[in-house]
């Protein structure tokens, strides 16, 4: 190794450090606010990387028909509900989100012709296309056993992993895609040439942490959710509904997802299944953060797309063995400084 190689794999370790980042601020989030573990967080990366691939193909996405299969059972739940306690009022808006809006994404999607819309509209359908799928798992899965244990709600997590995992190679097939880089070109910098959509992906994901914190610092429902990080029962006496804290939590989740595959979806080839090993690289990067620190999140993430690079140049058929191995002293560490509290 000399100091290109290193440069390069710097640069390597860096851009997949930035998704790692998000999709480890993602699980910090959806843990502290809610108490998942939200393992599904990968399959949002693959599902918003293969709708906008769909799209730019000219063909209609899969996830258009998951989006009106999920609207159709959350709907059904809510008449449930509704029946149950005998309280109608909201009903008409249930069927406004989860009837008419995927009405609306299935006929825009079937009859407008996306492949030859500007990048940036494609993007932002495949956004508003995947992103309501977050609520509508938060609706189906988890509210109806969110006071369980964090053990409940793990084994909830796996099981829709499985599922979406499944959806996925149903409604995609098992080929990949790839897709348009957001521009061509590129820099060189320090000798080493840097792609243009590389510098895509480090802006963009410094520029949503940004968004992040001032969603998390300024806002009304930003607030909402760190009180309900803080203390659930507390935030819910001031009147805070942790059913909107979760489903807030997870169209955030679900977003960052997205997003992060879309960044992706231009230089690496996206499988129904690849958001799994995706996720679980961001989830050794929360673990480093104790499922507490969003900044500690980003700097775990950070080392942990480093010593992927690194680790695929010294010893590539194990490098997938040394970034999850770092989980083990992480948990030692962690078991030995700090305080065991039962949960109750």
């Amino acid at each position: 190794m000399d100091l290109q190689i290193a440069l390069f794999l710097i640069q390597d370790g860096v851009v997949n450090g930035a998704i790692y980042a998000l999709l480890g601020m993602a699980l910090v989030l959806a843990f502290t606010v809610t108490r998942v573990i939200f393992i599904p967080q990968g399959e949002f990366v693959a599902w918003g990387a293969l709708t906008l691939a769909g799209l730019q193909a000219g063909q209609l996405p899969g996830t258009v028909w998951l989006l009106a299969m999920g609207g159709c059972a959350v709907m059904l739940v809510e008449l449930w509900t509704a029946w149950r306690r005998q309280d109608w009022r909201a009903v008409p808006r249930a069927a406004g989100w989860n009837l008419l809006y995927p009405a609306l994404i299935f006929a825009a999607a079937r009859f407008v012709d996306f492949q030859q819309m500007p990048l940036a509209v494609q993007i932002l359908f495949a956004l508003l296309v995947v992103v309501p799928m977050g609520p509508m798992v938060w609706r189906l899965a988890f509210q109806p056993v969110a006071e369980s244990s964090v053990l409940v709600l793990l084994i909830v997590s796996v099981a829709v992993h499985v599922a979406m995992v499944g959806l996925g190679l149903l409604f995609f097939g098992a080929e990949g895609a790839r897709t348009s880089p957001f521009t061509d070109g590129g820099i060189e910098l320090g000798g080493i040439p840097v792609s243009a959509q590389t510098l895509w992906v480090i802006g963009s994901s410094i520029a949503l942490i940004l968004a992040l914190t001032v969603l998390f610092g300024r806002t009304l429902y930003g607030k909402a959710l760190r009180a309900t990080a803080v203390n659930r029962v507390g935030a819910r006496l001031m009147g805070i509904p942790t059913s909107l804290a979760g489903k807030l939590c997870f169209t955030l989740c679900a977003l960052i997802g997205a997003f992060s595959g879309i960044l992706i979806a231009p230089i690496t080839t996206i499988y129904y299944d690849t958001g799994f090993l995706i996720g679980l690289k961001g989830f050794v990067a929360a673990i480093i953060a104790g499922l507490a620190s969003y900044p500690l999140a980003a700097a775990g993430a950070v080392l942990v797309g480093l010593l992927e690079a690194f680790s695929s140049f010294a010893a590539s058929a194990y490098k997938e063995v040394i970034v999850f191995t770092l989980i083990i002293p992480v948990l030692i560490w962690r078991s030995l400084a700090s305080r065991h509290v039962e949960e109750e």
